[in-house]
């Protein structure tokens, strides 16, 4: 989508020149935000990504996340969801994805309720779970952030354009140690290419992670290292390997985690996992051309668990 500027004199445009290489910049990081999405969805809050994942702990899980570039520009990439998650009964999982993104003039906003259902396999606690989301997905453009004509047809257009129904489809196999799932987010977008929206080009097409927990302490399991592979297809993009390790040391409530991108990024993260909550903090560091730009994103978490007694 291209929007025009409209400027009366010479001097505009040298600020319009100005003012197209900053928006250059600010797409190069856009992309890169949303190519390495939320660390929590690794380890910490695979619900994030995955309908399957809702209710398969016990009580009830309420997750806040706050993602964001760290560079000095304006209108600088950022995310912000809240997870609640219910385990309804043994077999039988609720939730609600709420996800807002924000890049430059873009705003991006999904709701989804969740359905999962978790079918015991055997007695070593394996499952193989299945879930699905339905809800609303709205992009809009900010007014207040466009430094141009308002009155530009193209902006218009675009914001006539109503929210529509999307959906994502999971499915997962868990135990005590191995963990694997696929997944296929944003299925009205990805599939049917909605409104044709082209910021939207970079979403996620399809997922596939497998994990494995392995004790380090015997019988104790004080410590334990859980490596983990991960896929992603993109639409437009190049696919996404991520390979990423966890080390847990229960006795200390404490998680130290790594996740590599083969995007030219590397994560780095820290969990204090208590009885009652949670906390997580991630460093994603850019290691290609775009580190001329910024500095990485960061990424705050918090989960409460209530009613797992």
């Amino acid at each position: 989508m291209k929007i025009t500027f409209i400027y009366k004199d010479s001097a505009r445009r040298g600020s319009t020149c100005l003012l197209a290489t900053i928006m250059l910049v600010l797409t190069a990081t856009c992309c890169k935000a949303q190519l390495n999405p939320y660390q929590a969805i690794y380890f910490q809050n695979r619900y994030l990504v995955n309908p399957a994942m809702a209710g398969l702990d016990k009580g009830l899980n309420i997750n806040l996340a706050y993602q964001q570039q760290w560079t000095s520009f304006p209108g600088t990439p950022k995310q912000q969801s809240l997870t609640t998650e219910y385990q309804a009964t043994d077999k039988v999982g609720l939730g609600l994805n709420i996800n807002d993104e924000q890049s430059g003039i873009f705003r991006q906003t999904r709701i989804m309720g969740s359905y999962a259902y978790h079918l015991p396999l055997g007695d070593q606690d394996q499952k193989l779970n299945f879930g699905f989301s339905l809800g609303v997905n709205d992009s809009r453009l900010n007014y207040d952030a466009i430094n141009g004509d308002l009155t530009d047809v193209k902006i218009l257009q675009y914001n006539q354009q109503k929210p529509f129904v999307d959906g994502d489809l999971g499915l997962a196999y868990t135990s005590r140690g191995l963990f694997a799932e696929v997944v296929l987010p944003n299925l009205n977008t990805n599939i049917f290419n909605r409104g044709g929206r082209q910021n939207d080009i970079d979403r996620t097409v399809f997922l596939t992670a497998v994990s494995y927990n392995i004790a380090l302490s015997g019988e104790s399991s004080a410590f334990a290292l859980e490596p983990l592979a991960a896929y992603r297809q993109i639409k437009g993009f190049t696919s996404i390997l991520d390979l990423g390790l966890n080390f847990k040391m229960s006795d200390y409530h404490l998680d130290l985690q790594t996740i590599y991108h083969s995007n030219n990024s590397f994560g780095m993260g820290v969990v204090l996992d208590q009885p009652a909550y949670a906390l997580n903090f991630h460093y994603n560091f850019n290691t290609g051309q775009i580190s001329n730009y910024t500095n990485g994103a960061f990424e705050l978490g918090i989960k409460l668990k209530l009613l797992n007694k």
